[in-house]
């Protein structure tokens, strides 16, 4: 049986190990990623524990600290400034910044975030209060860009590096941005009216053009007509001259062809003298006043029955001619 008194002890061991080991607890620490933790030793600084597993001195050390390496952004009320042409605005800020040394951090300054806020409205004021109105809204960049250098400088003793500065807002005062919107009226109007007079001006120009090109374009139609027509005619006139000339060349060549069969043939004086009959016979058929009779005929007395058979065989006007060319002893090649 266990007496009183050992009891008392168990529960004074047990005791002891519970405190013991919440002790232990108690001061082992993790740090996370992207973290560090500052550690005192008696008030003075030990170290910084980076990402992993730390166990601490219990009632020696302590974590000061613990620091977020992370990028963080800061949005900063809006500030009231003054331009170079006396002109209030009001100016709000955002800050990108990264603390990139935790020990001066924690002891660089007693509160990083207010001294931030103070140093960037004093530096914004100075910056702006060299420029005019138009040129701080129209200056961003370049302001962004000296604030950055300008704060990234004065926050290095601290242990921060500010990689960004924005300038979120500009308020101009209401009355300059009735104005500002007036003169933007008044330029888009102008722009307006530019744009108007361009387009007539080049509305009427190709409309000039267009009046010109038909013009030009209605010439050279009406001067290749002409050519064509020209050329036509000329071409017209050359074939019939060229048919023309073929008729005559046929006809001279066909006449050339019968006189040369003639030829070949060998009339006698018979035959002859029955084709100039034939002729004389032609002849006085037409409306002619005056008959040439050959001479040879004349000397035909035998003939004479047949050329009285001949003129009986015509008309009245070619019997009223007959007598006439018949009379004897006519001179050759005699007109009547």
């Amino acid at each position: 049986m266990i007496s009183f008194g050992s009891a008392a002890q168990i529960v004074i061991i047990v005791a002891v190990i519970v405190i013991v080991l919440l002790i232990l607890a108690s001061n082992i620490r993790v740090v996370q990623q992207s973290k560090a933790a500052v550690v005192e030793r008696l008030g003075a600084f030990r170290a910084v524990w980076g990402v992993g597993l730390h166990l601490k001195i219990p009632f020696v050390e302590r974590v000061a600290k613990t620091v977020s390496l992370k990028e963080q952004v800061v949005d900063f009320a809006p500030q009231p400034v003054i331009t170079k042409d006396n002109v209030t605005m009001q100016i709000d800020t955002v800050i990108y910044f990264q603390i990139t040394d935790p020990k001066l951090f924690t002891y660089g300054v007693e509160n990083p975030m207010s001294a931030i806020e103070n140093l960037t409205a004093t530096t914004l004021r100075n910056i702006i209060g060299d420029l005019e109105l138009d040129q701080s809204l129209t200056s961003r960049d370049h302001i962004n860009t000296k604030m950055r250098a300008i704060l990234d400088e004065a926050t290095d003793p601290w242990g921060i590096k500010v990689n960004r500065v924005e300038l979120k807002n500009i308020i101009p005062p209401r009355e300059i941005q009735d104005a500002m919107e007036k003169q933007m009226k008044a330029e888009r109007e102008r722009r307006e009216a530019i744009l108007q007079a361009e387009g007539t001006k080049q509305s009427q120009i190709l409309v000039a053009e267009g009046e010109k090109q038909s013009a030009i374009l209605k010439a050279d139609a009406a001067r290749q007509s002409a050519v064509l027509q020209a050329q036509g005619a000329k071409e017209a006139r050359i074939m019939a001259a060229e048919a023309e000339a073929e008729a005559i060349l046929k006809v001279q060549q066909a006449t050339a062809d019968a006189i040369r069969l003639i030829n070949d043939a060998d009339p006698g004086d018979g035959v002859l003298t029955i084709k100039a009959l034939e002729a004389f016979q032609h002849a006085a058929d037409g409306k002619a006043t005056k008959i040439i009779v050959p001479s040879e005929i004349q000397g035909l007395a035998g003939l004479c029955a047949s050329a009285k058979a001949v003129f009986d065989t015509v008309e009245p006007k070619s019997k009223s001619s007959a007598p006439a060319a018949s009379k004897p002893n006519a001179p050759a090649n005699q007109s009547f």
